[in-house]
């Protein structure tokens, strides 16, 4: 203890010399916010208080800066530190101290943004007349904790009809701002928070963002729910017995980094269960583990037991642009379901195309007007082929006023359709029909501007009849929905793709779970008065997230004593990874989707309530991964209480990320005419005792898998076994990533691991 105390003493008369040298510069610097992170509590209590912290900074920062020398945010439950606003000469000071183990500027960070539950009952055979995920059972001491923009708590979404008492580990509050009393959170919004470093005055949610993400994966029953009277039906979460805690962490301008840690560390102290990040970082800014604050804070969440469940991004198809990647957090990417909105055109012939499209308007139903093609309302000295997709500053207003304007959306195009949206709006188009070449058309909700989207086939019917008719016109008919539609699901063209840029040896994403146009509960429009229930279509790996945070809660209610690591490996090895028309699954390209598009597959929370066999990825894993990953024993110790004894094993590459114990495998790298073995334990958490799985492998052309032994027994006294899978790559293999499967069945369970190999 004594020791302890002379070594933090030392730090700080090295940090106040230091200071003592730069402070004439570094008042001339403008301060940033910085995150100091110092890993886990420890014993001694006056390490983990705010004192200790202010200490620290009142031997490094000026005295008349007594602004600064406060801190913005102090973190002291599942993990220590504070944030602050600093110099780059004052946080490189602060990054020397014994007990630090990083220091980063604070990211800014972006949000990744009813039928759904009832498709994926259909896709696992559950008759959607008896709803899985409508019960109580078990569930209404389940809390989940949602990261996010906030909540409209009035929405009936988030109604205690029918709960009980709050439970008793429930250790949070309902803070109170303007417009948000402590009797707007009830016996099923238990919990909300705000955090005014970001500069919000309350936890109610103008966005929209956090209602619909909290409704999704724990909403109450409402009937009628509708979007504007589209996908009209019953809205309901994935577990409407589950309570909900919300943690107000973003604003229009972002999620600070800072206070996502802090909502984190609230959330571990409060209570919660599961903690549902629907956020992240985009594709362009990868940060490493131990800088990224939602790895900081998943990675201590789970030390205490929590699951963290966080979307993977939006910036597909392009691979190597998922995010979230750390091992010990659940990535989300996103599909459609077997619903689909139709917009059609008709034209002045007479003949009817069916489109897809969102939009409420009915300016152009009864009005035909007249139809002008992009690339021949080109601006003066434009070239034409920016006019035919309709980029930013292509279009002349006078040829394009007034009318519905034909745009084609390019296969290499870098805009996305509401930016065209924006351009024709702007030109004063009356409408836009847009022919994509790029992908399988989708709706996009267009709001109340005119809009139908549709593939080059009837694209170039709508130019044909352009071409030969002196003075064409058309109509576009407002939206209808259509169901079910097939195939279902579908990736996302929007869902970020693995591999992992940070490692390639961690399949990511893990599974994929719905993600567009879900209907959840958003706050009411401005102008509504009075105030009405309103119920919203959203898209993104934002919306998939809470439908896995919906699922995870479903199977703890089922299976409260497992871990987080075996609800994930349930939920991973019991993935579907066929559609509704009984075929392999596919993206938007209409190509069979692989591990990096899907992770293990959409997620079948029925079937993970009883997976047979899961794999536990425990804490060494994870600390082994740090220690492989680079990161040094004395650093990775400083995550650690004093309690965990720990050592990185004598050999640390990289390659050997691929042997933690995970659910799914990847492999970087493996040459033509290498051999790599890797190794996996599965525990038996069937009902049977007594019971023998064998393997099924599914390898592609150019790469060998064996795995040995290839039956797998368990007994009264044995319910843990290892098994060891070789990985060979041919020598007239192709220089790509290759997929497959091993599955292991005792003639009930099928417990599926997916692998992706990249032979060069």
């Amino acid at each position: 203890m004594f020791t302890m105390y002379l070594s933090s003493s030392f730090s700080l008369i090295v940090i106040l010399f230091t200071s003592l040298i730069f402070i004439s510069i570094s008042s001339l610097e403008t301060p940033k916010h910085y995150v100091v992170y110092m890993g886990s509590p420890i014993e001694a209590d006056g390490h983990n208080s705010e004192a200790y912290y202010l200490q620290m900074l009142d031997t490094l920062l000026p005295r008349e800066e007594s602004e600064r020398r406060k801190g913005v945010h102090h973190y002291k439950h599942a993990f220590r530190g504070f944030s602050a606003m600093l110099t780059e000469e004052e946080a490189a000071a602060l990054s020397g101290h014994d007990e630090v183990v990083s220091v980063f500027e604070d990211p800014m960070l972006q949000l990744h943004t009813t039928r759904s539950w009832d498709f994926l009952d259909s896709l696992s055979g559950v008759s959607s007349s008896f709803p899985i995920y409508n019960s109580f059972h078990g569930s209404s001491d389940i809390i989940i904790g949602v990261v996010d923009t906030g909540i409209w708590p009035e929405s009936p979404s988030f109604s205690d009809k029918g709960f009980g008492e709050i439970p008793a580990k429930w250790k949070g509050i309902c803070m109170e701002g303007p417009g948000f009393n402590k009797t707007n959170c009830n016996r099923k919004l238990i919990g909300a928070r705000y955090y005014k470093s970001t500069g919000a005055t309350s936890a109610r949610d103008s966005n929209g963002h956090g209602t619909h993400t909290a409704s999704t994966a724990a909403g109450s029953h409402v009937v009628g729910a509708s979007d504007r009277g589209l996908a009209r039906g019953t809205a309901k979460g994935g577990q409407p017995g589950c309570r909900i805690a919300a943690y107000k962490t973003c604003t229009a301008d972002g999620c600070a980094g800072s206070a996502m840690l802090k909502a984190m560390d609230d959330a571990v102290h409060d209570g919660v269960d599961i903690i549902s990040i629907s956020i992240g970082s985009s594709a362009a800014i990868t940060s490493d583990y131990l800088s990224d604050p939602i790895a900081i804070g998943a990675f201590h969440a789970q030390l205490k037991g929590i699951m963290v469940i966080a979307s993977a991004g939006n910036d597909g198809p392009n691979a190597s642009t998922v995010t979230n990647v750390a091992p010990w957090l659940f990535t989300v990417a996103a599909s459609n379901i077997d619903r689909d909105f139709q917009s059609s055109v008709i034209l002045g012939s007479g003949k009817v195309i069916q489109g897809a499209g969102i939009h409420f308007s009915n300016a152009t139903r009864s009005k035909a007007y007249s139809l002008v093609y992009a690339r021949n309302a080109a601006a003066a000295s434009k070239p034409t082929e920016d006019a035919r997709a309709c980029l930013p500053g292509s279009l002349d207003p006078k040829k394009v006023s007034g009318k519905v304007i034909v745009c084609v959306m390019p296969r290499d195009a870098i805009v996305t359709k509401q930016i065209i949206k924006v351009v024709v709006e702007d030109a004063g188009a009356r409408g836009l029909i847009l022919v994509n070449q790029k992908e399988k058309i989708r709706a996009s909700d267009f709001g109340h501007f005119p809009f139908s989207e549709v593939d080059m086939t009837d694209g170039y019917k709508i130019l044909n009849y352009m071409l030969h008719t002196k003075s064409p016109t058309v109509r576009i008919v407002p939206t209808v929905e259509v169901k079910p539609t097939k195939p279902a699901p579908v990736v996302a063209l929007f869902s970020s793709r693995g591999p992992a840029s940070l490692t390639e040896n961690i399949l990511k994403p893990d599974v994929m779970a719905p993600g567009v146009l879900i209907l959840a509960a958003l706050p009411p429009p401005k102008t509504a008065k009075p105030s009405k229930p309103e119920f919203g279509l959203r898209s993104g790996t934002s919306m998939s997230c809470p439908h896995v945070s919906g699922a995870a809660a479903y199977v703890k209610a089922h299976r409260p004593s497992w871990t987080p690591s075996m609800i994930k490996s349930a939920l991973m090895t019991t993935a579907i990874t066929y559609d509704n028309m009984r075929r392999p699954v596919t993206n938007t390209s209409g190509l069979i989707s692989t591990p990096h598009e899907t992770g293990a597959g959409e997620i079948n929370p029925h079937r993970a309530i009883n997976p047979g066999l899961v794999f536990e990825t425990t804490t060494q894993d994870y600390l082994q991964f740090l220690c492989y990953y680079g990161y040094s024993q004395k650093t990775i110790r400083k995550t650690l209480t004093k309690a965990t004894k720990f050592s990185c094993p004598k050999k640390t590459s990289k390659d050997i990320i691929s042997n933690i114990n995970y659910p799914s495998i990847s492999i970087g790298n493996l040459r033509r005419g290498q051999r790599k073995m890797i190794e996996r334990s599965v525990t038996n958490v069937g009902p049977e005792r007594n019971v023998t799985y064998v393997a099924h492998i599914e390898a592609p052309e150019g790469l060998v898998v064996k795995v040995a032994p290839k039956r797998l027994v368990f007994g009264e006294k044995v319910d843990k076994v290892s098994f060891k899978v070789w990985f060979y790559g041919e020598k007239s293999a192709s220089k790509r990533y290759h997929h497959g499967s091993l599955e292991w069945s005792d003639g009930y369970h099928s417990v599926r691991s997916v692998f992706s190999v990249n032979v060069n």
